[in-house]
């Protein structure tokens, strides 16, 4: 993974620039605005700073002898057994090789003490060796002196080595205890086992590299950073307007999503906003939707059929953008789903048009499975998802981002207009399912 920084006068320039430098698919982590310093920094401009990071799928060999060496001292299990814990064995090698030098060095010794038992000293008198028994015992007291003070030598090597290697048993030991437990984690927050199982694989390969909990735990929180992407907020095109359709369920907010993305881009960023509707069906859709119209002063257009769609924004060219609010049906309603379908291919070719797929973040995930495989079959659409503040399990959001392939756009915590909504925050979801705040 590569991670670098540019900066540039505005924000889209800086992130301009990472895309040029890392390339399209570069995921946008941060992006923060440093001021300047200086004595001159009151003339300066405030120039924006973003933390650009792109996965690479080449391995890093730059590392690998250190790496091999490290395996070999501190050898690993082949995988990660997350049904129990399971002991380290550590390769008794290196001790096995003392024991045959110490071995090898007393035997010498010993023979070398029988030669001097053997040979009588240069000069001495023929009967010299009637006083042999004397130096015999003079020699094998020696001998036992070295044997005493190599064996206190093989003894404190074979120690040192053992606190090592216990040492490093210890933070192998360690970190995969932590992985186990951030995978338990994930489960929790309800991360489907077959993603969780995925996350856990990757960091499997990176343990010859480091297996302490600040390098795991970084790791992890890139690794799912980017397996979100980069948030996609509604685009707009040179051309005006950019038509936005609000599909999805009953009851999951999507009229009072569509209220909140209005006054964001009416109030915040000026743009000039209508609204459609062609939810009909349900009581008062029509009037709540008419009411946020009002308070924002944005014409609201009432739509029954594919080709009042088409009149209608053809009657709203000069506007920026024409969010439309479709009725909210149950996925197994085929001839409901046939009627929106038809009221997003109306449209004509050169319109800008785009599908917004509003979800809650409470439904269960085989429901929310059924829902993606139900509307993709008509529409290539992005996410939404609401009601985060009645969760406490934030894994769904990133079981149906992987699962649909769909990009995320915004996400809603609750019914304040318009405050109450945001373009969807990669790094927050990640912290919460990590088990942070």
């Amino acid at each position: 993974m590569t991670i670098n920084k540019f900066q540039g006068k505005t924000e889209s320039e800086a992130i301009e620039k990472a895309k040029k430098e890392m390339g399209p698919d570069v995921v946008i982590m941060s992006v923060k605005t440093v001021k300047p310093k200086g004595v001159f920094r009151a003339f300066k401009g405030i120039v924006y700073e973003v933390t650009a990071a792109l996965e690479e799928n080449v391995p890093d060999k730059t590392n690998q002898p250190a790496q091999q060496e490290a395996a070999q001292q501190v050898r690993k299990p082949e995988s990660i057994n997350l049904a129990a814990d399971e002991a380290i064995r550590i390769p008794m090698g290196t001790q096995n090789r003392l024991d045959e030098t110490a071995g090898r060095v007393l035997q010498q010794l010993k023979q070398q003490g029988s030669h001097e038992q053997a040979m009588p000293a240069v000069g001495a008198a023929p009967g010299a060796f009637a006083h042999a028994p004397s130096n015999t015992s003079a020699i094998e007291e020696r001998l036992d002196s070295l044997q005493s003070l190599l064996e206190d030598r093989i003894s404190a090597e074979k120690k040192n080595q053992e606190e090592g290697m216990s040492a490093a048993n210890d933070q192998a030991q360690e970190g995969f205890s932590f992985v186990k437990m951030l995978y338990q984690t994930l489960l929790d927050n309800e991360v489907d086992e077959k993603y969780a199982n995925q996350i856990l694989d990757e960091l499997e390969k990176i343990t010859n590299k480091g297996s302490n909990i600040d390098y795991i735990l970084s790791h992890i929180y890139q690794k799912l950073v980017l397996k979100f992407g980069q948030p996609k907020p509604i685009e707009f095109a040179g051309s005006k307007p950019t038509v936005a359709f609000f599909i999805g369920p009953t009851g999951v907010g999507k009229t009072t999503t569509i209220a909140k993305v209005a006054s964001r881009y009416k109030v915040d960023e000026g743009k000039k906003v209508a609204f459609l509707t062609a939810d009909t069906y349900r009581i008062a859709a029509t009037e709540q939707l008419r009411t946020y119209a009002n308070i924002l002063d944005m014409p609201l257009t009432i739509v029954y059929s594919a080709e009042e769609v088409r009149d209608a924004v053809s009657g709203l060219s000069e506007y920026d953008l024409i969010l439309v609010d479709t009725a909210g049906f149950s996925h197994k309603n085929a001839a409901q789903c046939e009627d929106v379908k038809k009221l997003i291919g109306g449209l004509s070719a050169n319109v800008k048009a785009e599908t917004y797929l509003v979800l809650s973040a409470t439904t269960k995930y085989r429901d929310l499975q059924e829902m993606c495989d139900t509307y993709q079959a008509f529409a290539d659409y992005k996410l939404i998802f609401t009601k985060l503040d009645e969760t406490s399990c934030y894994g769904n959001l990133l079981n149906i981002h992987l699962y649909s392939g769909a990009d995320l756009s915004y996400a809603t915590y609750g019914q304040n207009v318009p405050d109450d909504i945001e373009v969807f925050d990669t790094q927050k979801i990640v912290k919460k399912l990590l088990g942070g705040d």
